[in-house]
């Protein structure tokens, strides 16, 4: 019998998390906001979120979340070649967060660059990374989702405010020679459509004058693109690769909205038990919810070596996307 090619693959060695020690209920937010744990938990499943103390910034809890990763990898800083950050709250316009994030851990032989694709962002560096690895640029990146969207929140907006947390998600992935059935990243899908720019966005930036830099949400058409647009990136990673839902052993969705991330499993026909939840304790993380909710999953036993999971996300662009990992 002929011997089995190996493929070039970017595989999962290690992940980490970080979540800011100082935890709001919704009770809490109800006595800053006009709001009630009712109201957050039955229009989105969120119970609490974790927000970021003064220290507390993208780059501290992006080192902080790497570090395990490298930790639970068993490699050195000086192994990485390459520290992508996804983050749209960034500790400064620059130098970026991820250079700020080599500097924490010594890793100088990294190369290191921020990506802005909003809660999308980690599926967006999921790919680069991906790419980096298949042709020999480097051999192992770490890819970090890192949000303080606290600072961003205007509680002016109670429909909005109550929806966003903080914290840092990171995955180490290194190349490697597998077989077809074997671990790592089969295949990434992104999408963009810059017509929908004005439904979720921040009325602000470094570069304007007289900004707040607010995030602003229209939540109804987020939801209402979001569901169709969400199942049709993971049915494109299930048909590129020959695979159907009942493939999937666990869906790992951006962490949104409870009835998003039910919609997209009922759309898909997987039990609850197959979808990886925690918005309820995280809320919405924008580009670390994926990274934290995985490392959730790793954590608790959900997750499983050789276990195939889809991963998808949406956020403000409108950005889209999914991945198939194999861990």
């Amino acid at each position: 019998m002929a011997e089995q090619s190996l493929l070039k693959r970017a595989v999962l060695a290690g992940i980490g998390a970080y979540l800011p020690a100082q935890i709001l209920t919704n009770e809490d937010m109800a006595k800053r906001v006009d709001t009630s744990d009712d109201w957050i938990t039955e229009r989105t499943g969120i119970k609490q979120r974790h927000f970021a103390a003064p220290h507390e910034t993208a780059a501290y809890m992006g080192a902080a979340a790497g570090r395990q990763a490298l930790e639970q990898a068993g490699l050195p800083p000086e192994a990485l070649g390459a520290i992508i950050v996804a983050t749209s709250t960034p500790d400064q316009a620059f130098p970026s967060t991820a250079v700020h994030i080599q500097a924490a851990l010594g890793a100088k032989n990294a190369f290191g660059f921020d990506l802005s694709a909003a809660c999308s962002g980690f599926i967006y560096a999921l790919s680069v990374a991906d790419a980096m690895l298949r042709v020999n640029q480097v051999q192992a990146v770490l890819v970090i989702g890192s949000e303080v969207y606290s600072r961003i929140l205007n509680f002016e907006d109670r429909g909005t405010c109550v929806l966003f947390g903080d914290g840092a998600g990171a995955v180490l992935l290194v190349a490697r020679e597998v077989e077809k059935n074997g671990p790592g990243l089969l295949s990434t899908h992104l999408h963009a459509d810059g017509q929908l720019a004005d439904i979720l966005y921040v009325d602000g930036a470094v570069g304007q004058k007289e900004k707040p830099g607010h995030l602003v949400m229209h939540g109804r058409e987020v939801f209402r693109h979001a569901v169709n647009l969400l199942t049709g990136a993971v049915n494109e990673a299930l048909s590129e690769n020959g695979l159907t839902a009942a493939d999937i052993d666990l869906l790992v969705p951006h962490q949104a909205n409870r009835r998003i991330i039910d919609g997209v499993g009922r759309k898909l026909g997987l039990p609850p038990e197959r979808v990886v939840t925690t918005v309820d304790k995280h809320a919405n993380t924008s580009a670390a919810s994926i990274p934290l909710a995985l490392a959730s999953a790793v954590a608790s036993g959900q997750a499983k070596p050789g276990q195939l999971l889809l991963l998808e996300a949406l956020g403000g662009g409108l950005t889209w996307g999914s991945a198939l990992l194999r861990l």
